[in-house]
């Protein structure tokens, strides 16, 4: 039997013999809400890149650097949480609340697990919100009563696709398409944070080839790495951020680099758009 190490139940709708993208991020984040299942997608992809992990590690803290920014450097009070994954150390709300203790966060997720276990920790608040929807339908997110309770889409908003798009199944230039349905819907002022796998087009590029075969026939199946050129049109209409869209682990640190960016670091970059 599958296990999950911590519980021996099984929620609800949750197939602990189908890979969920959220809990591979859990357990590369050393989290203990996955199974055997989703490890074995790591296991599988540590094939051609040991350190594997480190992707959703540098995502993670992508995350909480870009969210510092957005909250302390903008004025955004509401952030908009594409494909929240389950919880972990610092999520969303805790980062910009911690800045900013009356800005509303609405996640958005429509793995069960994260319906069954995360949604109850994330909405831990007045100012938090959750909605099951999926993140690559502009029209449902933007369009669902929580998001318009609770956000002022008339005003700026922080909009986050952080991890998410690379996981999209359909047509490659789709992507591009729904980022542009996204921002065109946001106001004037709003900034966007996407993070993405990266095909780095240098030394690197058969590593991120490799791991991107090796996810695409997991158990997850799915996991697509673009190029920079690529990424950058996703922020089409916005005006990048210095640095623009870089490395995550290089996108405005926390301290100096004492050592070098192995090749999974290489492969996950991000940047913030802003909206004219």
């Amino acid at each position: 039997m599958p296990d999950a190490p911590q519980s021996s139940r099984v929620p609800v709708g949750v197939d602990p013999n189908r890979a969920s993208i959220a809990r591979v991020y859990d357990a590369a984040l050393g989290g203990k809400d996955n199974y055997e299942i989703d490890r074995e997608v790591l296991n599988k992809v540590a094939t051609a890149a040991p350190e594997v992990r480190d992707l959703a590690v540098d995502n993670r803290a992508f995350l909480i650097r870009a969210c510092r920014f957005l909250a302390a450097q903008t004025g955004i009070g509401q952030f908009l949480d594409c494909g929240s994954g389950l919880p972990t150390a610092e999520n969303v709300h805790q980062v910009v609340q911690r800045l900013n203790p009356e800005a509303r966060v609405v996640y958005v997720d429509n793995d069960p697990v994260v319906l069954a276990h995360g949604r109850a920790l994330l909405e831990e608040n007045e100012y938090t919100h959750f909605v099951s929807a999926d993140i690559f339908d502009p029209r449902e997110v933007l369009e669902s009563p929580v998001v318009r309770k609770h956000l002022d889409l008339s005003e700026p908003i922080a909009f986050l696709q952080l991890g998410t798009l690379h996981h999209y199944e359909g047509p490659r230039g789709d992507v591009a398409q729904i980022m542009k349905a996204f921002i065109d819907e946001l106001a004037p002022g709003s900034y966007v944070a996407i993070s993405h796998f990266l095909d780095p087009e240098n030394e690197y590029s058969e590593v991120a080839q490799n791991m991107e075969e090796h996810f695409r026939h997991s158990p997850m199946g799915s996991g697509t790495f673009r190029t920079l050129s690529e990424i950058e049109e996703l922020f089409d209409g916005l005006e990048l951020i210095e640095p623009g869209v870089t490395l995550c682990a290089r996108w405005w640190p926390d301290g100096p680099q004492l050592k070098e960016l192995n090749q999974a670091q290489q492969c996950i970059a991000g940047g913030i758009g802003f909206k004219r």
